[in-house]
């Protein structure tokens, strides 16, 4: 298998054939291989040396899923052209912009070179490339319809993508606003709150209850703002540590998140629309349903749907049908269970979980639409009720006193 390295350049200083000083730049995965071919040049090195890079220079980007949706929607169209796999594989990787992309496609060329089929050399990069991809990949490759199921694979990654852009647009948007907010909120109690508070101090008066709240938080702010900070970031590695490691952390997070308004809506429409496009598109490669539900399970999004899933196909093996299954799980709405009935009687269940697929995507885009439209009001009372409070417990010993003089 191919070796995802990434080339440097290497500094080198040596003789050329005619035992001329030379001296140069010459890209390579290692020294050793930078070296061995300056030899077959018929330069003999005498130094060389790792080239330092500036920190300010332009890194290759991360590999996405939306990189792999693209590769897959080229790959499709090369091979629909009539392009052999090795030469199609060349051609995108080279013409691809992202360094670390070109590496992988690269690199999978190699190994099908090697006589790897394409199923296999994906297998061996699971970062990348999914269970779900790779078995419908290798269910391409065995009907010799491999275009057409990359095609089918770019669509669904398309769609997946799409979906869960605008969830993550939607959920970012409010919890963005809300952190500037707090972090507006902390400057002012440390560093404004403090000014107003001597100047009050000056004027010997009583302060208002609501004035003198607002300036006992600022004194603690001041006196113990580590203690929040570290609060904060504790309470944000906790998340992220129990979430990467714990199971049961993940079960009780993702049924909480279920059950939220609104967004627990969205949620759930979106795990019923990754179910119904995976499976899906899975069913049409001709994958037998035992084990498309296997790869269902993991593209769920969601370890409650996840479980269920793994417990339907449990029953399924069985001799169970899908639709009975799926009432049994108690998590998928009548609609669905009568569209995937209609589609077991008729043969056409792919067809019936297309159009599932379809109606909960568009239910999702309208839902994502309305929360943004329902939190910008309520981010605006955040806001108004955090910065407006702190102007009117600052300005309220200034209206008193002149009442007073007047």
């Amino acid at each position: 298998m191919a070796e995802l390295t990434e080339q440097k350049d290497f500094l080198w200083e040596g003789k050329d054939k005619n035992g001329k000083p030379s001296k140069g730049v010459f890209p390579a995965k290692s020294e050793a291989v930078a070296k061995a071919e300056l030899r077959k040049q018929g330069y003999r090195v005498t130094k060389i040396k790792v080239k330092s890079q500036s920190i300010f220079k332009k890194r290759p980007k991360a590999i996405t899923p939306g990189d792999i949706a693209v590769f897959s929607r080229q790959l499709a169209t090369m091979l629909k052209a009539g392009v052999p796999l090795v030469q199609s594989f060349d051609i995108v990787g080279r013409g691809n912009e992202n360094k670390n992309m070109q590496d992988l496609l690269l690199g999978i060329k190699s190994d099908i070179e090697g006589g790897d089929r394409l199923a296999e050399a994906l297998k061996r990069r699971p970062i990348y490339f999914d269970e779900l991809f790779c078995n419908l990949v290798e269910a391409g490759e065995h009907a010799g319809v491999l275009e057409t199921l990359l095609d089918k694979i770019a669509t669904y990654k398309e769609k997946t993508e799409s979906m869960k852009k605008k969830i993550k647009k939607a959920l970012t948007y409010p919890i963005a606003v809300v952190v500037v907010a707090f972090i507006v909120t902390t400057i002012l109690l440390i560093f404004v709150v403090p000014v107003f508070a001597d100047l009050f101090k000056s004027f010997g008066a009583d302060l208002p209850a609501f004035t003198q709240m607002v300036v006992a938080i600022s004194e603690w702010m001041q006196d113990y703002w580590w203690i929040v900070i570290g609060i904060v970031v504790g309470s944000v590695y906790t998340f992220g540590y129990f979430k990467k490691r714990s199971r049961k952390f993940c079960h009780f997070l993702d049924r909480a998140l279920l059950k939220l308004p609104v967004v627990g809506l969205i949620l759930n429409k979106s795990a019923i629309a990754r179910f119904a496009r995976t499976l899906s598109t899975m069913s049409a490669a001709g994958v037998p349903l035992v084990d498309a539900l296997q790869s269902v399970a993991g593209a769920c999004g969601n370890i409650i749907y996840s479980e269920a899933v793994l417990k339907m196909r449990e029953e399924v093996a069985t001799g169970q049908r899908l639709q009975y299954a799926m009432s049994q799980a108690e998590l998928f709405p009548h609609m669905v269970q009568q569209m995937v009935a209609i589609g077991e009687e008729s043969g056409s269940i792919d067809a019936m979980l297309a159009k599932v697929a379809d109606f909960y995507e568009e239910e999702v885009d309208n839902l994502v639409d309305n929360l943004s439209s329902l939190m910008e009001p309520i981010i605006m009372v955040i806001l108004g009720t955090l910065v407006g409070g702190l102007v009117v417990a600052m300005y309220l010993p200034i209206f008193k006193m002149g009442a007073a003089v007047g």
